[in-house]
């Protein structure tokens, strides 16, 4: 496959005539079209077809231009309420690439198809109604739903559901299954957008080990608005997939939680989740999670003293 990513920046630095500035800014205007360009080389061959405008559920549509439909993404803003005896210092993690690796998900291939019943199959994924379980560890971990003022049921995609049944298993027993009311779904794969994940992926890590500010600038464009604009968007209208940003969404904030539940379990004191790659912890991180600029790799963002009750900065 061509280095499109290193062919369009070195195009960019020519024509710049090497202006940094002028060609990163070129290059953050075409991040778009270009990451489309991207999927296509990448999907070649592959063994699965993209519907990229299939027919959408009245949920996954917008109510009015400017505003939501109905799905609950379950976006952490969690801060934990009492810190242990004494002044501490806590260190906020950055989750490098928050959402790159979120692209790793279960995606529906084709049309929602209705369903009703609280049963799941595992090899589909979409969007399901369901009534969240309670949850009993507000204290020291936060909600898998996010932050919700209502109770009752309400739309979720596949990695919330699936993180609730996981954490409702016998493995970890932290609370009772959610309620399956109804679905849209359709079969699905993990793997649909790996190979684009990881030419992304590989392209940021060669721009970090040669400290090419402008390929990384670029490719974080690339991927942050491919995911935010394959929704209802004028910016990008060859992929209309409501379902498919909701649920990389979610996958974010489903990893983040699965973050703060591995620093948990390794006894360090988790004090905030935040968005999709902010963790602050008490303790040795250090031990728990490996430091660097990389996918699978933290990076301190901030270093700060709390005492009893004062959990926030």
């Amino acid at each position: 496959m061509p280095d499109l990513i290193g062919q369009a920046v070195h195009a960019a630095m020519e024509k710049s005539q090497g202006d940094v500035e002028a060609a990163s800014a070129a290059l953050l205007k075409r991040a778009i079209p270009d990451a489309m360009i991207l999927l296509d080389a990448c999907r070649k061959g592959a063994r699965y077809d993209i519907i990229a405008h299939p027919w959408i559920p009245d949920v996954l549509k917008k109510k009015t231009a400017r505003g939501a439909d109905e799905i609950w993404e379950a976006r952490p803003k969690w801060t934990r309420a009492a810190l242990p005896p004494g002044t501490h210092e806590i260190t906020a993690l950055d989750i490098n690439g928050a959402y790159l690796s979120a692209l790793k998900t279960h995606l529906p291939l084709g049309v929602l198809e209705h369903s009703a019943g609280n049963t799941h199959d595992r090899r589909r994924a979409g969007i399901h109604l369901i009534t969240p379980p309670p949850w009993e560890h507000e204290a020291v971990l936060p909600n898998p739903i996010g932050n919700r003022d209502e109770a009752g049921p309400l739309w979720v995609t596949e990695p919330t559901l699936r993180l609730l049944l996981r954490l409702s298993g016998t493995k970890y027993g932290l609370c009772e299954p959610p309620v399956i009311h109804e679905s849209f779904t359709s079969g699905a794969t993990e793997n649909l957008l790996e190979k684009f994940r990881g030419t992304l992926r590989d392209a940021r890590e060669t721009a970090i080990a040669e400290d090419d500010e402008v390929t990384l600038e670029y490719v974080k464009a690339m991927y942050s608005k491919f995911v935010s604009t394959m929704g209802e968007s004028n910016y990008n209208r060859e992929l209309y997939r409501p379902d498919w940003m909701h649920i990389i969404r979610s996958q974010a904030f489903a990893n983040l939680w699965t973050k703060a539940f591995k620093a948990h379990n390794e006894n360090l004191t988790v004090v905030r989740a935040m968005g999709t790659d902010e963790l602050h912890v008490l303790g040795d991180w250090r031990r728990v999670f490996p430091e660097g600029r990389g996918v699978t790799e933290v990076k301190v963002k901030d270093v700060y003293t709390a005492g009893v009750g004062d959990a926030e900065n």
